[in-house]
């Protein structure tokens, strides 16, 4: 397939965070773009203003005769839409180009140079940092990012067509279908055993990955990841590493030791030392591309963080409320490490929404463990996503295993009334399911 034969791209399952940056590029470079997604959101909504067609029922009659054209289309589909989907079927049984998100990403990357960043926790942060920095560098580059970057209010940075960033998603291994030319892995932490079967043969596909690029200098890894490559972190034998830390009103200020030079006085505004180490990763990146060290110094202080991503939608003296996507044990307690730190005086209330049967089932007691680092926690009833419901693996099963002090399991329509009898002093929701569209209703009810 060629990308400059194809006059227009339709979607199934637009709505989804990386297909959604791909939607919106595909419209800048001049291309029909539409699609077809479940449910209206927040995204879709944003799509919409932007000038792309989008229904929410599966009804051929809906797709404009311009995407009929097997010529002259590409067909953009989600793993996660069912095979019944009427106009996916289309599509098939007429012979179109059909392609997952990652395949595409592929495409593009191919006549670009390409930084992909993979990790089972932290690639979307390091992805939206890394876009930043190279943005605000004057780099020519587009930068798809798996959240909402809050300095541009998109998940998709820039316009260039010399430099892309990518995040390089492991699931269904899909990043081994991208074409890199720098890279780094955040984290290789078990995670989609639904996919992998065992956290053994998830390590083979990031090895596959880290093999993708056969200069090791252009390979970066924290010190977590067990993998050849630039040590980044904060340990005597890191080739990039953070010293002197110390808090200020709100934000980190360190010292940033490179193969080259030592950089004082580095101010970062994202809270938990796991977003220091994602700011690491990407500075690292950024200057071994060769970008000035005060340009990005400068980009990391001004960078403002990632929606559903320690986001603060209330921060009052009275009240503070954070909405994170965290959706994985050790994600969990990167935000409680976070949150502890910064107002350990105060009154916690954790919501939870857990994401998969299969990921709860896989990591019950971790859930379970990290969970309890918090005094009061409401669950949510699990998010199944693209799953059926698995026998004994409930929200109430999660809640037996967890040694918090009040503890419960509501319904949705209880959510609010409950917070709001709590006497919160701050009120934190974590979770990657529908929860974030519950995020605006919880803020107007708090306030």
């Amino acid at each position: 397939m060629e990308l400059s034969k194809i006059k227009s791209v339709f979607f199934i399952g637009i709505g989804g965070i990386g297909m959604s940056a791909l939607a919106r590029y595909f419209k800048f470079i001049g291309k029909n773009v539409a699609g077809y997604d479940r449910t209206a959101t927040q995204l879709t909504d944003e799509l919409k203003e932007a000038g792309i067609d989008i229904h929410f029922e599966d009804n051929l009659e809906l797709v404009n005769e311009v995407y009929k054209d097997k010529e002259t289309t590409l067909v953009v589909v989600t793993p996660a839409i069912p095979s019944t989907h009427t106009e996916w079927n289309y599509f098939i049984d007429n012979g179109f180009d059909i392609r997952k998100r990652s395949e595409v990403l592929g495409l593009i990357t191919k006549d670009t140079y390409c930084f992909a960043v993979a990790g089972t926790h932290g690639k979307t942060t390091t992805t939206s940092i890394l876009g930043h920095l190279l943005f605000q560098a004057g780099v020519d580059v587009t930068a798809f990012v798996g959240g909402v970057v809050e300095n541009y209010q998109t998940n998709l940075i820039g316009s260039g067509k010399t430099v892309t960033v990518v995040e390089a998603d492991e699931f269904d291994r899909s990043f081994l279908r991208l074409y890199p030319d720098t890279t780094c892995i955040t984290s290789t932490e078990a995670d989609h055993l639904d996919i992998f079967g065992t956290a053994e043969e998830m390590l083979v596909a990031f090895q596959d990955f880290a093999n993708k690029i056969e200069d090791k200098t252009k390979f970066f890894k924290t010190e977590q990841v067990d993998l050849n490559g630039i040590k980044v972190g904060f340990g005597e034998d890191c080739t990039y590493r953070i010293e002197n830390i110390s808090i200020d009103n709100g934000w980190y200020v360190f010292d940033i030791i490179t193969p080259n030079e030592r950089i004082e006085g580095v101010r970062f505004g994202l809270p938990g030392r796991h977003n220091l180490s994602n700011a690491l990763v990407a500075f690292a990146m950024a200057y071994n591309y060769g970008i000035d060290a005060k340009v990005l110094v400068d980009g990391l202080g001004s960078f403002k963080g990632v929606r559903r991503r320690f986001s603060y939608k209330i921060r009052r003296d009275d009240l503070i409320y954070i909405d994170d996507y965290a959706h994985h044990p050790t994600e969990i307690r990167a935000v409680s490490q976070a949150v502890h730190e910064l107002y350990s005086n105060k009154k916690i209330v954790a919501v939870f929404q857990p994401h998969l049967y299969s990921r709860t089932r896989d990591f019950m007691s971790e859930f379970a463990t990290a969970l309890s680092t918090f005094d009061h926690v409401v669950l949510l009833d699990i998010y199944p996503a693209r799953e059926l419901p698995i026998e004994g693996v409930t929200s109430g099963a999660l809640l037996d295993q967890m040694t918090s002090a009040d503890k419960v399991v509501l319904q949705k329509e209880e959510l609010l009334p409950y917070l709001k009898a709590s006497k919160a002093e701050l009120v934190l929701t974590i979770g990657a399911g529908d929860l974030g569209e519950m995020v605006e209703d919880i803020k107007k009810g708090l306030e």
